[in-house]
């Protein structure tokens, strides 16, 4: 009989990485596998729930595990006033203070890492991450790159920079974005390489903080938003997941004192852009004013919402695959998980993004005709009841999101990955 295979999944702490690696987890377990999850003790419980060990890292850190909790959230709530700005502004504003924050719990991490690496002896590891731990390459066992951001996390020169929200088409726009970001992202690169170095580890080219994996390599960016790349990926090395989408239980969908039979959309800025409470309130000010049902996500914020429309339900979480199920439109920040999981119920989009891959999301889901960019930059509330209307009667629209929802759930993209996974050697 052969062996059970131990997998062992790391994804950053942020809850987009960690649901998207929930799905590849339970297709793993449905295989025959025990995967298990390696988590930051701030997150400990969210992975028990779904039924998968835990094995939270225990950093050798100044802050205790509640300040870890809300490092993030503290973070953008320090840098609210950068997201109306465009993408190349955020560059000095937020691009590059956050890849040094990054790396300063990279390094946290790396020796409590390699200590439960050597005790756990894992047949692979999946990293859902930005950032590169040289206890990762130095496990002795196979690992797992997800790109679970936009596809311009892997560079190319057909695909517009990461984090730059340009067009393909904007040869121009690119260079220049792409100049300034290497620029300017410099110090931390630098800061980052020597750590890698110091531990054995050979440095990523400028502006890029995690290699391709040389085992495999797998990327959630479904068909109908792909790029057409001029230096194409070997399909044995990367696996295009065409929906990576976890399960979860059916949401029912609370009664509503008004338009209770009127569409119903759902939106989420993540638990991070939950943080900008003040423009989440001019979003359900404004919700209240539109003949549509909302459920609304405001994350850790729920106690400064007072007066609810009574066309608005709020909560400070929602089980997302099953709420999409139940809606007729998705308004969102971007977010990748977001961005697929819209794509994959068929849900047209109305992406107004604040940061990060957002902005990259936002732009291709217009390009390729699935959904709205409406830039924070460029009065997104005033577009925005002209966008819902646009959206939900575009006829055309919903008959190409109908296609890809339907190709990407036939795809079964988390036993796909779990496949993958599992026809890796043995250490």
């Amino acid at each position: 009989m052969p062996k059970e295979k131990l997998i062992a999944l790391f994804p950053e702490a942020s809850f987009g990485a960690a649901l998207n690696c929930i799905g590849i987890a339970q297709a793993l377990r449905e295989q025959g596998a025990r995967p298990v999850f390696i988590c930051h003790e701030h997150f400990q419980g969210l992975f028990a729930e779904y039924g998968f060990a835990e094995y939270p890292l225990l950093l050798d850190s100044p802050l205790s595990a509640e300040e870890h909790q809300h490092y993030w959230e503290r973070f953008i709530e320090r840098n609210i006033p950068y997201f109306d700005q465009t993408p190349l502004e955020q560059i000095d504003s937020y691009i590059a203070p956050a890849w040094d924050a990054i790396i300063d719990t990279a390094i946290e991490a790396e020796k409590p890492l390699q200590q439960l690496l050597a005790r756990l002896k894992p047949d692979a590891i999946v990293l859902d991450n930005v950032v590169m731990f040289p206890a990762i390459a130095k496990a002795g066992c196979p690992w797992v790159r997800v790109i679970s951001c936009a596809e311009t996390e892997l560079p190319d020169p057909a695909v517009p920079p990461y984090l730059s929200g340009a067009s393909a088409t904007d040869p121009a726009a690119c260079a220049l974005f792409w100049q300034r970001y290497v620029e300017a992202v410099a110090p931390a690169h630098a800061r980052f390489a020597s750590f890698l170095e110091s531990h054995g580890h050979t440095p990523c080219a400028p502006g890029v903080f995690l290699e391709e994996s040389p085992w495999l390599n797998l990327l959630l960016s479904p068909t109908p938003v792909r790029y057409e790349r001029q230096q194409p990926l070997d399909p044995q090395r990367f696996v295009y997941l065409d929906g990576c989408v976890r399960r979860e239980a059916p949401y029912v969908v609370p009664d509503f004192p008004r338009h209770n039979d009127a569409p119903l959309i759902y939106l989420s800025f993540g638990s991070l852009g939950a943080a900008d409470v003040a423009m989440m309130k001019r979003l359900i000010e404004m919700a209240a004013s539109l003949p549509y049902r909302f459920l609304i996500n405001v994350g850790a914020y729920r106690a400064q919402y007072d007066n609810v429309p009574d066309n608005v339900y709020l909560d400070s979480w929602f089980p997302q695959p099953a709420v999409l199920r139940e809606c007729q439109l998705f308004i969102y920040h971007g977010g990748n998980n977001s961005f697929c999981e819209a794509l994959y119920f068929g849900l047209p989009s109305v992406i107004i993004p604040y940061c990060w891959d957002g902005h990259d999301n936002a732009r291709r889901a217009e390009e390729v005709g699935v959904g709205r960019y409406l830039p924070r930059f460029a009065d997104p509330l005033g577009q925005l009841p002209e966008a819902i209307g646009q959206l939900l009667g575009d006829q055309a629209m919903a008959q190409r999101l109908q296609l890809a929802s339907s190709n990407m759930h036939n795809s079964r993209g988390t036993e796909a990955a779990a496949r993958a996974i599992l026809a890796l050697p043995s250490p």
